[in-house]
């Protein structure tokens, strides 16, 4: 869900990051377009692009038609077979210099329909200004408010110095391997001449611009538990459901006091380690649903483990390894993660502060955060 009157503000980043660009008003006013960006972004949103089976042929086929309306070159890009890259460029004064690059995911998480107040592709606009749809704040606001603010800027004979590049990019979700990680190491991308990226974000909910200059490293941990079986009236030690519980309740424990510090205003959310179970796995099937006189020999569970790039990657292995699945309890585990981990928060600390340097001129209100990663 996203509130519609947020779209109003349209992506101001994307005039402010333009040097020495010429700004005019149109001698008339524009034409009036029968549509407005309202709903144009609902007609986004209601494109099923959700996991396990996103469609992504329908809404690169609407950004296309979008953006060559505004007059804006694009170019579709298929590294995966089905899973395309839609690049819309707008050509600046200067193309010698270095280009600026916005991002968006085209692919939203599942969504559960019997769960929802309303359809989860309906993009059901209530008299109360709110739109419900999948994938309204992770991301698709993020891509119709790039083509607005490009719009609005057209209509008022906006030039922009440096070239504007727009990707829309698949599988985000699901990691990104066959949609960003294979763009960002083509010969397509190479010779954008990049020199500036803004990704996604997270709405605000007055004027205050969040600027997010750093990501959260996500770590996919399953935990498995070995034990000897046994009849369900049995009591015995070391059986492999008990090994299990007694791991989630020691997780348990250390997601409660990285909580703590957030409900006591200490930290962020963004700036604590989070943990959350995500699925447990055990039990005989039977017919009917499980054998409930007999204890299994194996079980799991998983966990999305986050952490800020402020946390020191090696005291959480080593508590994973020796607190949460201990080999002398039967237990294994295997962590999926992805990305660097180290105390870089000075670093990049100052390429936020250089970045608002850029606009002493401005009244607007800034505030850095270290994005959540949620998606």
């Amino acid at each position: 869900m996203v509130n519609a009157l947020t779209l109003a503000l349209l992506l101001t980043l994307a005039l402010l990051l333009l040097p020495s660009s010429r700004l005019s008003l149109a001698t008339s006013p524009p034409q009036q377009d029968p549509e407005t960006p309202i709903t144009r972004y609902q007609q986004y949103l209601r494109f099923n692009t959700a996991h396990p089976n996103p469609n992504y042929t329908a809404p690169v086929s609407f950004l296309t038609s979008l953006a060559q309306s505004l007059g804006l070159k694009t170019q579709t890009l298929e590294f995966i077979s089905n899973k395309p890259t839609l690049l819309i460029t707008w050509q600046g004064s200067n193309p010698s210099l270095p280009s600026l690059l916005f991002n968006s995911h085209l692919d939203s998480v599942p969504a559960e329909p019997s769960k929802w107040t309303h359809p989860p592709f309906s993009a059901t606009l209530t008299p109360e200004g709110k739109i419900f749809a999948r994938g309204a704040q992770d991301d698709k606001c993020i891509a119709i408010q790039y083509l607005e603010a490009i719009r609005n800027l057209k209509a008022r004979n906006f030039v922009p110095t440096r070239t504007l590049h727009i990707s829309f990019v698949p599988d985000e979700e699901i990691g990104g391997i066959d949609g960003a990680d294979k763009f960002v190491k083509s010969k397509e991308f190479k010779d954008l001449d990049v020199g500036f990226v803004l990704d996604e974000g997270l709405a605000s909910v007055n004027d205050e611009f969040r600027v997010f200059y750093a990501d959260r490293s996500p770590w996919n941990l399953i935990i498995k538990a070995k034990g000897v079986p046994g009849h369900g009236s049995r009591m015995y030690d070391n059986g492999a459901m008990e090994n299990l519980m007694d791991s989630i309740e020691v997780i348990n424990r250390f997601r409660d006091s990285q909580f703590d510090i957030v409900k006591a205003g200490k930290a962020a959310n963004s700036e604590v380690i989070s943990v959350n179970p995500v699925f447990l796995k055990a039990g005989i099937p039977s017919p009917t649903g499980f054998v409930m006189n007999m204890q299994p020999s194996e079980a799991e569970a998983g966990f999305d483990l986050r952490l800020p790039p402020t946390a020191d990657p090696d005291p959480m292995k080593k508590r994973i390894a020796e607190e949460w699945a201990p080999a002398v309890r039967n237990m294994t585990y295997e962590v999926n993660h992805d990305g660097y981990f180290s105390s870089i928060s000075e670093v990049l600390g100052g390429i936020f502060n250089s970045f608002i340097a850029c606009f002493p001129f401005l009244s607007t209100r800034w505030r850095p955060f270290c994005y959540l990663n949620w998606c």
